[in-house]
Protein backbone atom coordinates (compact mmCIF):
# COMPACT_ATOMS: atom_id res chain seq x y z
CA UNK A 1 0.00 0.00 0.00
CA UNK A 2 1.21 3.50 -0.68
CA UNK A 3 1.58 4.63 2.90
CA UNK A 4 3.14 7.75 4.38
CA UNK A 5 4.24 7.18 7.97
CA UNK A 6 4.47 10.08 10.37
CA UNK A 7 8.00 10.45 11.58
CA UNK A 8 9.44 8.52 8.66
CA UNK A 9 12.47 9.98 6.92
CA UNK A 10 11.41 12.20 4.02
CA UNK A 11 13.49 13.12 1.01
CA UNK A 12 14.87 16.60 0.99
CA UNK A 13 12.59 19.25 -0.52
CA UNK A 14 12.78 19.14 -4.28
CA UNK A 15 14.05 15.56 -4.38
CA UNK A 16 12.23 13.51 -7.02
CA UNK A 17 11.43 9.85 -6.52
CA UNK A 18 13.35 7.27 -8.46
CA UNK A 19 12.17 6.39 -11.93
CA UNK A 20 10.44 3.32 -10.48
CA UNK A 21 7.76 2.03 -12.81
CA UNK A 22 7.58 5.04 -15.10
CA UNK A 23 8.60 2.91 -18.08
CA UNK A 24 5.30 1.07 -17.68
CA UNK A 25 3.55 4.05 -19.26
CA UNK A 26 4.33 2.42 -22.59
CA UNK A 27 2.08 -0.52 -21.65
CA UNK A 28 -0.97 1.78 -21.67
CA UNK A 29 -1.89 2.99 -25.17
CA UNK A 30 -4.12 5.84 -24.04
CA UNK A 31 -1.27 7.53 -22.18
CA UNK A 32 0.44 8.26 -25.51
CA UNK A 33 -2.36 10.53 -26.67
CA UNK A 34 -2.69 14.26 -26.21
CA UNK A 35 -5.65 16.12 -24.72
CA UNK A 36 -6.46 19.67 -25.79
CA UNK A 37 -3.04 19.87 -27.43
CA UNK A 38 -1.27 18.83 -24.25
CA UNK A 39 0.33 15.64 -22.99
CA UNK A 40 -2.27 13.62 -21.11
CA UNK A 41 -1.53 13.64 -17.38
CA UNK A 42 -3.97 11.10 -15.99
CA UNK A 43 -4.50 11.46 -12.23
CA UNK A 44 -8.06 10.14 -11.89
CA UNK A 45 -7.10 6.58 -11.03
CA UNK A 46 -9.33 6.26 -7.97
CA UNK A 47 -12.28 6.67 -10.34
CA UNK A 48 -10.91 4.23 -12.91
CA UNK A 49 -7.48 3.12 -14.03
CA UNK A 50 -6.31 2.98 -17.61
CA UNK A 51 -5.92 -0.42 -19.27
CA UNK A 52 -2.69 -2.03 -20.45
CA UNK A 53 -2.46 -3.43 -23.94
CA UNK A 54 -2.47 -6.95 -22.49
CA UNK A 55 -5.95 -6.42 -21.03
CA UNK A 56 -7.34 -4.75 -24.14
CA UNK A 57 -5.99 -7.59 -26.28
CA UNK A 58 -7.32 -10.29 -23.92
CA UNK A 59 -10.88 -9.00 -24.27
CA UNK A 60 -10.58 -8.58 -28.04
CA UNK A 61 -9.02 -12.02 -28.41
CA UNK A 62 -11.86 -13.60 -26.45
CA UNK A 63 -14.38 -12.28 -28.97
CA UNK A 64 -12.18 -13.20 -31.92
CA UNK A 65 -11.35 -16.74 -30.83
CA UNK A 66 -13.44 -18.00 -27.89
CA UNK A 67 -16.87 -16.40 -27.79
CA UNK A 68 -19.60 -18.81 -26.60
CA UNK A 69 -21.95 -19.06 -23.67
CA UNK A 70 -20.58 -20.85 -20.65
CA UNK A 71 -21.70 -23.77 -18.48
CA UNK A 72 -24.43 -24.75 -20.94
CA UNK A 73 -22.95 -26.23 -24.09
CA UNK A 74 -21.42 -29.53 -25.09
CA UNK A 75 -19.53 -28.03 -28.04
CA UNK A 76 -15.85 -27.14 -27.90
CA UNK A 77 -16.23 -23.34 -27.87
CA UNK A 78 -18.60 -23.45 -24.91
CA UNK A 79 -16.28 -25.70 -22.96
CA UNK A 80 -13.28 -23.54 -23.86
CA UNK A 81 -15.08 -20.35 -22.84
CA UNK A 82 -16.11 -21.99 -19.56
CA UNK A 83 -12.49 -22.94 -18.90
CA UNK A 84 -11.34 -19.35 -19.46
CA UNK A 85 -14.08 -18.04 -17.17
CA UNK A 86 -13.27 -20.42 -14.35
CA UNK A 87 -9.53 -19.88 -14.76
CA UNK A 88 -10.16 -16.20 -14.07
CA UNK A 89 -12.10 -17.14 -10.95
CA UNK A 90 -9.01 -18.99 -9.77
CA UNK A 91 -6.90 -15.90 -10.50
CA UNK A 92 -9.20 -13.82 -8.28
CA UNK A 93 -9.00 -16.47 -5.57
CA UNK A 94 -5.21 -16.31 -5.66
CA UNK A 95 -5.22 -12.49 -5.72
CA UNK A 96 -7.22 -12.40 -2.49
CA UNK A 97 -5.76 -15.63 -1.04
CA UNK A 98 -9.23 -17.04 -0.52
CA UNK A 99 -9.34 -20.64 0.67
CA UNK A 100 -11.27 -21.93 -2.35
CA UNK A 101 -12.48 -20.70 -5.71
CA UNK A 102 -16.11 -21.36 -4.70
CA UNK A 103 -15.75 -18.33 -2.41
CA UNK A 104 -15.46 -15.97 -5.41
CA UNK A 105 -18.65 -14.57 -6.93
CA UNK A 106 -18.39 -12.46 -10.08
CA UNK A 107 -20.40 -9.23 -9.99
CA UNK A 108 -20.55 -6.00 -11.99
CA UNK A 109 -18.28 -4.37 -9.42
CA UNK A 110 -17.99 -3.31 -5.79
CA UNK A 111 -21.42 -1.69 -5.70
CA UNK A 112 -23.19 -4.80 -6.90
CA UNK A 113 -21.13 -7.00 -4.57
CA UNK A 114 -22.16 -4.93 -1.54
CA UNK A 115 -25.78 -4.91 -2.66
CA UNK A 116 -25.65 -8.69 -3.05
CA UNK A 117 -24.65 -9.03 0.61
CA UNK A 118 -27.25 -6.47 1.65
CA UNK A 119 -30.04 -8.19 -0.24
CA UNK A 120 -29.17 -11.80 0.46
CA UNK A 121 -27.34 -11.96 3.80
CA UNK A 122 -28.59 -8.86 5.62
CA UNK A 123 -32.28 -9.07 4.73
CA UNK A 124 -32.25 -12.72 5.75
CA UNK A 125 -30.38 -12.35 9.03
CA UNK A 126 -31.20 -8.92 10.46
CA UNK A 127 -34.23 -7.93 12.48
CA UNK A 128 -35.56 -4.86 14.30
CA UNK A 129 -33.07 -3.52 16.83
CA UNK A 130 -30.01 -5.12 15.24
CA UNK A 131 -27.22 -2.71 14.40
CA UNK A 132 -25.02 -2.15 11.35
CA UNK A 133 -21.80 -0.24 11.99
CA UNK A 134 -20.06 1.75 9.25
CA UNK A 135 -17.67 4.74 9.30
CA UNK A 136 -17.90 8.38 8.32
CA UNK A 137 -15.51 7.88 5.40
CA UNK A 138 -17.61 5.32 3.51
CA UNK A 139 -18.50 5.61 -0.16
CA UNK A 140 -22.22 5.95 -0.87
CA UNK A 141 -22.13 2.34 -2.10
CA UNK A 142 -21.30 1.29 1.46
CA UNK A 143 -23.97 3.52 3.01
CA UNK A 144 -27.11 3.45 0.89
CA UNK A 145 -27.54 -0.36 0.70
CA UNK A 146 -27.49 -0.53 4.50
CA UNK A 147 -30.00 2.31 4.78
CA UNK A 148 -32.31 0.29 2.54
CA UNK A 149 -31.77 -2.78 4.73
CA UNK A 150 -32.55 -0.78 7.86
CA UNK A 151 -35.76 0.58 6.33
CA UNK A 152 -36.91 -2.94 5.47
CA UNK A 153 -35.80 -4.83 8.59
CA UNK A 154 -35.93 -2.26 11.39
CA UNK A 155 -32.19 -2.52 11.95
CA UNK A 156 -30.30 0.60 13.02
CA UNK A 157 -27.33 2.18 11.24
CA UNK A 158 -24.47 3.37 13.45
CA UNK A 159 -21.56 5.50 12.22
CA UNK A 160 -18.06 5.57 13.70
CA UNK A 161 -16.47 9.06 13.56
CA UNK A 162 -13.10 10.10 12.18
CA UNK A 163 -10.56 12.66 13.37
CA UNK A 164 -9.56 15.89 11.68
CA UNK A 165 -6.69 14.16 9.89
CA UNK A 166 -9.09 11.61 8.41
CA UNK A 167 -8.19 8.57 10.49
CA UNK A 168 -10.86 6.41 12.05
CA UNK A 169 -11.45 7.04 15.76
CA UNK A 170 -10.67 3.53 16.97
CA UNK A 171 -11.86 4.13 20.53
CA UNK A 172 -15.20 5.39 19.25
CA UNK A 173 -15.42 2.43 16.87
CA UNK A 174 -14.85 0.02 19.75
CA UNK A 175 -17.42 1.83 21.90
CA UNK A 176 -20.07 1.45 19.20
CA UNK A 177 -19.58 -2.31 19.02
CA UNK A 178 -21.95 -4.26 21.19
CA UNK A 179 -24.26 -7.24 21.48
CA UNK A 180 -26.65 -5.72 18.94
CA UNK A 181 -23.94 -5.23 16.30
CA UNK A 182 -24.62 -7.81 13.61
CA UNK A 183 -22.71 -6.35 10.67
CA UNK A 184 -19.69 -4.09 10.25
CA UNK A 185 -19.04 -2.64 6.77
CA UNK A 186 -15.85 -0.66 6.32
CA UNK A 187 -13.59 0.60 3.55
CA UNK A 188 -10.12 -0.87 3.35
CA UNK A 189 -8.95 2.44 1.85
CA UNK A 190 -10.97 5.66 1.70
CA UNK A 191 -11.57 6.76 -1.88
CA UNK A 192 -11.80 10.43 -0.85
CA UNK A 193 -9.01 10.66 1.74
CA UNK A 194 -6.65 7.80 1.01
CA UNK A 195 -6.85 6.70 4.64
CA UNK A 196 -5.86 3.07 5.13
CA UNK A 197 -7.99 1.43 7.78
CA UNK A 198 -6.52 -1.27 10.08
CA UNK A 199 -9.01 -3.79 8.74
CA UNK A 200 -7.57 -6.87 10.47
CA UNK A 201 -7.92 -5.12 13.83
CA UNK A 202 -11.46 -3.98 13.02
CA UNK A 203 -12.42 -7.51 12.00
CA UNK A 204 -11.00 -8.94 15.20
CA UNK A 205 -12.96 -6.47 17.35
CA UNK A 206 -16.16 -7.03 15.38
CA UNK A 207 -15.89 -10.81 15.55
CA UNK A 208 -15.44 -10.55 19.32
CA UNK A 209 -19.04 -9.33 19.57
CA UNK A 210 -20.31 -11.83 17.01
CA UNK A 211 -20.62 -9.45 14.05
CA UNK A 212 -20.06 -10.31 10.41
CA UNK A 213 -17.63 -8.01 8.54
CA UNK A 214 -17.69 -6.76 4.95
CA UNK A 215 -14.63 -4.90 3.63
CA UNK A 216 -14.95 -2.56 0.64
CA UNK A 217 -11.67 -3.19 -1.14
CA UNK A 218 -12.27 -1.09 -4.25
CA UNK A 219 -9.35 1.25 -3.52
CA UNK A 220 -7.00 -1.39 -2.10
CA UNK A 221 -6.53 -4.31 -4.46
CA UNK A 222 -4.48 -2.43 -7.08
CA UNK A 223 -2.13 -0.97 -4.47
CA UNK A 224 -1.42 -3.59 -1.83
CA UNK A 225 -1.39 -7.34 -1.33
CA UNK A 226 -4.78 -8.45 0.02
CA UNK A 227 -5.08 -11.63 2.07
CA UNK A 228 -8.65 -12.22 3.15
CA UNK A 229 -7.63 -15.11 5.37
CA UNK A 230 -5.13 -12.93 7.24
CA UNK A 231 -7.62 -10.05 7.45
CA UNK A 232 -10.25 -12.50 8.65
CA UNK A 233 -13.17 -10.73 6.99
CA UNK A 234 -16.37 -12.50 6.02
CA UNK A 235 -16.90 -10.59 2.76
CA UNK A 236 -14.53 -8.58 0.56
CA UNK A 237 -15.63 -6.63 -2.53
CA UNK A 238 -13.69 -5.04 -5.38
CA UNK A 239 -14.06 -3.69 -8.93
CA UNK A 240 -12.01 -4.73 -11.92
CA UNK A 241 -11.87 -1.27 -13.50
CA UNK A 242 -9.82 0.09 -10.59
CA UNK A 243 -7.43 -2.85 -11.05
CA UNK A 244 -6.40 -2.05 -14.66
CA UNK A 245 -9.24 -4.28 -15.85
CA UNK A 246 -12.47 -3.54 -17.75
CA UNK A 247 -15.55 -1.80 -16.45
CA UNK A 248 -18.65 -3.81 -15.57
CA UNK A 249 -16.84 -6.60 -13.77
CA UNK A 250 -15.79 -7.20 -10.18
CA UNK A 251 -15.96 -9.82 -7.50
CA UNK A 252 -17.24 -10.63 -4.06
CA UNK A 253 -15.32 -12.90 -1.74
CA UNK A 254 -17.52 -14.58 0.84
CA UNK A 255 -16.73 -17.27 3.38
CA UNK A 256 -18.04 -20.50 1.88
CA UNK A 257 -20.32 -21.41 4.77
CA UNK A 258 -21.95 -17.97 4.63
CA UNK A 259 -22.49 -18.10 0.86
CA UNK A 260 -23.95 -21.58 1.07
CA UNK A 261 -26.47 -20.42 3.67
CA UNK A 262 -27.54 -17.32 1.72
CA UNK A 263 -30.55 -17.33 -0.61
CA UNK A 264 -30.12 -16.18 -4.23
CA UNK A 265 -30.72 -12.54 -4.93
CA UNK A 266 -31.58 -12.88 -8.62
CA UNK A 267 -33.45 -15.66 -10.35
CA UNK A 268 -32.86 -17.03 -13.82
CA UNK A 269 -30.63 -19.39 -15.72
CA UNK A 270 -27.56 -21.11 -14.33
CA UNK A 271 -28.32 -20.35 -10.66
CA UNK A 272 -30.73 -23.26 -10.24
CA UNK A 273 -30.42 -26.96 -9.54
CA UNK A 274 -34.00 -27.87 -10.47
CA UNK A 275 -37.05 -25.92 -11.64
CA UNK A 276 -40.69 -26.90 -11.65
CA UNK A 277 -43.88 -24.85 -11.58
CA UNK A 278 -44.30 -25.85 -7.95
CA UNK A 279 -40.82 -24.98 -6.66
CA UNK A 280 -37.16 -24.56 -7.55
CA UNK A 281 -33.91 -25.48 -5.85
CA UNK A 282 -30.63 -23.61 -6.03
CA UNK A 283 -27.15 -24.35 -7.27
CA UNK A 284 -24.28 -24.19 -4.84
CA UNK A 285 -22.26 -21.00 -4.44
CA UNK A 286 -20.93 -19.24 -6.42
CA UNK A 287 -23.28 -20.16 -9.32
CA UNK A 288 -26.25 -19.44 -7.05
CA UNK A 289 -25.38 -15.74 -7.26
CA UNK A 290 -24.49 -15.54 -10.96
CA UNK A 291 -27.88 -15.67 -12.68
CA UNK A 292 -28.03 -15.30 -16.44
CA UNK A 293 -25.26 -14.89 -18.98
CA UNK A 294 -22.40 -13.10 -17.21
CA UNK A 295 -19.85 -10.64 -18.56
CA UNK A 296 -17.66 -13.46 -19.84
CA UNK A 297 -15.27 -11.27 -21.80
CA UNK A 298 -14.95 -8.97 -18.79
CA UNK A 299 -14.10 -11.89 -16.54
CA UNK A 300 -11.43 -13.09 -18.97
CA UNK A 301 -9.96 -9.58 -19.22
CA UNK A 302 -10.03 -9.26 -15.43
CA UNK A 303 -7.91 -12.38 -15.28
CA UNK A 304 -5.49 -10.73 -17.70
CA UNK A 305 -5.40 -7.61 -15.51
CA UNK A 306 -4.49 -9.72 -12.50
CA UNK A 307 -1.75 -11.42 -14.51
CA UNK A 308 -0.43 -8.00 -15.51
CA UNK A 309 -0.50 -6.74 -11.93
CA UNK A 310 1.41 -9.77 -10.74
CA UNK A 311 3.96 -9.46 -13.55
CA UNK A 312 4.75 -5.92 -12.41
CA UNK A 313 4.77 -6.91 -8.73
CA UNK A 314 2.41 -5.55 -6.13
CA UNK A 315 5.27 -4.79 -3.74
CA UNK A 316 7.04 -2.76 -6.45
CA UNK A 317 3.82 -0.89 -7.14
CA UNK A 318 3.33 -0.14 -3.46
CA UNK A 319 6.88 1.16 -3.06
CA UNK A 320 6.62 3.31 -6.20
CA UNK A 321 3.31 4.85 -5.17
CA UNK A 322 4.53 5.40 -1.61
CA UNK A 323 7.48 7.39 -2.90
CA UNK A 324 5.36 9.32 -5.38
CA UNK A 325 2.75 10.14 -2.75
CA UNK A 326 5.44 11.61 -0.50
CA UNK A 327 6.77 13.65 -3.43
CA UNK A 328 3.27 14.83 -4.33
CA UNK A 329 2.45 15.73 -0.75
CA UNK A 330 5.50 17.97 -0.52
CA UNK A 331 4.77 19.54 -3.91
CA UNK A 332 1.19 20.44 -3.00
CA UNK A 333 2.03 21.60 0.52
CA UNK A 334 4.37 24.16 -1.07
CA UNK A 335 1.45 25.84 -2.88
CA UNK A 336 0.01 28.82 -0.94
CA UNK A 337 -3.70 28.57 -0.21
CA UNK A 338 -3.83 24.79 -0.73
CA UNK A 339 -5.28 22.62 2.03
CA UNK A 340 -4.84 18.86 1.97
CA UNK A 341 -7.91 16.94 3.12
CA UNK A 342 -6.85 13.59 4.53
CA UNK A 343 -3.50 13.56 6.31
CA UNK A 344 -3.71 10.33 8.27
CA UNK A 345 -0.45 8.65 9.24
CA UNK A 346 -1.21 5.71 6.98
CA UNK A 347 -2.67 6.55 3.60
CA UNK A 348 -2.71 5.41 -0.01
CA UNK A 349 -1.88 7.36 -3.17
CA UNK A 350 -4.70 9.90 -3.02
CA UNK A 351 -4.20 13.65 -2.76
CA UNK A 352 -7.47 15.45 -1.96
CA UNK A 353 -7.30 19.18 -1.52
CA UNK A 354 -9.03 22.54 -1.67
CA UNK A 355 -7.70 25.86 -2.97
CA UNK A 356 -8.65 29.16 -1.36
CA UNK A 357 -11.06 31.07 -3.61
CA UNK A 358 -11.44 28.37 -6.28
CA UNK A 359 -14.29 25.85 -6.36
CA UNK A 360 -13.06 22.29 -6.99
CA UNK A 361 -15.16 22.04 -10.16
CA UNK A 362 -13.62 25.24 -11.54
CA UNK A 363 -10.16 23.99 -10.66
CA UNK A 364 -10.78 20.67 -12.39
CA UNK A 365 -11.99 22.45 -15.51
CA UNK A 366 -8.93 24.68 -15.66
CA UNK A 367 -6.57 21.76 -15.07
CA UNK A 368 -8.23 19.96 -17.96
CA UNK A 369 -7.16 22.76 -20.30
CA UNK A 370 -3.60 21.88 -19.29
CA UNK A 371 -4.16 18.19 -20.05
CA UNK A 372 -4.30 17.26 -16.37
CA UNK A 373 -7.18 14.90 -15.51
CA UNK A 374 -8.31 14.89 -11.89
CA UNK A 375 -11.65 14.33 -10.14
CA UNK A 376 -13.57 17.20 -8.52
CA UNK A 377 -16.64 16.97 -6.29
CA UNK A 378 -17.84 15.00 -3.31
CA UNK A 379 -16.51 11.66 -4.65
CA UNK A 380 -19.69 9.84 -3.56
CA UNK A 381 -18.87 10.70 0.04
CA UNK A 382 -21.30 13.51 0.83
CA UNK A 383 -21.44 12.76 4.60
CA UNK A 384 -17.64 12.88 4.71
CA UNK A 385 -17.56 16.25 2.97
CA UNK A 386 -20.11 17.52 5.49
CA UNK A 387 -17.82 16.31 8.27
CA UNK A 388 -15.08 18.59 6.92
CA UNK A 389 -17.46 21.47 6.21
CA UNK A 390 -16.72 21.61 2.49
CA UNK A 391 -18.80 20.94 -0.64
CA UNK A 392 -16.09 18.81 -2.19
CA UNK A 393 -12.41 18.51 -3.04
CA UNK A 394 -10.12 18.26 -5.99
CA UNK A 395 -8.61 14.77 -5.99
CA UNK A 396 -5.46 13.55 -7.71
CA UNK A 397 -5.01 9.79 -7.41
CA UNK A 398 -1.93 7.79 -8.35
CA UNK A 399 -1.29 4.59 -10.22
CA UNK A 400 1.73 2.53 -11.17
CA UNK A 401 2.26 4.45 -14.44
CA UNK A 402 2.39 7.90 -12.83
CA UNK A 403 5.70 9.58 -12.15
CA UNK A 404 7.15 12.80 -10.79
CA UNK A 405 6.60 14.61 -14.09
CA UNK A 406 2.86 14.05 -13.66
CA UNK A 407 2.98 15.54 -10.17
CA UNK A 408 5.03 18.48 -11.44
CA UNK A 409 2.45 19.07 -14.19
CA UNK A 410 -0.34 18.99 -11.59
CA UNK A 411 1.41 21.51 -9.34
CA UNK A 412 2.21 23.83 -12.26
CA UNK A 413 -1.40 23.69 -13.49
CA UNK A 414 -2.71 24.53 -10.02
CA UNK A 415 -0.47 27.57 -9.86
CA UNK A 416 -1.67 28.67 -13.30
CA UNK A 417 -5.26 28.34 -12.08
CA UNK A 418 -4.44 30.55 -9.10
CA UNK A 419 -2.88 33.14 -11.38
CA UNK A 420 -5.98 33.09 -13.56
CA UNK A 421 -8.28 33.71 -10.61
CA UNK A 422 -6.01 36.46 -9.33
CA UNK A 423 -6.07 38.15 -12.73
CA UNK A 424 -2.38 37.71 -13.42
Amino acid sequence: MSVVLQGARANAPGDAPAAGLAARKADFPILARSVRGRRLVYLDNAATTQKPEAVIEAEARYYRESNANIHRGVHWLSQHSTDLYEESRERVRALLNAARSEEIVFTRGTTEAINLVAYSWARTNLKAGDEILITTMEHHSNIVPWQLVCAQTGAVLRVAPIGDEGALDLDAFDALLGPRTRLVAVAHVSNALGTVNPVARLVQRAHAVGAVVLVDGAQAVAHTAVDVQAIGCDFYAFSGHKLYGPTGIGALYGRHELLQAMPPWQGGGDMIRTVSFEASTWADAPQRFEAGTPNIAGVVALGAAIDYLRSVGIDRIAAHEHELLAYGTRALEAIPGLRLIGTAAGKAGILSFTIDGIHPHDLGTILDTEGVAIRAGHHCTMPLMKRFGIPGTARASLALYNDESDVDALAAAIRRAQDLFEGK
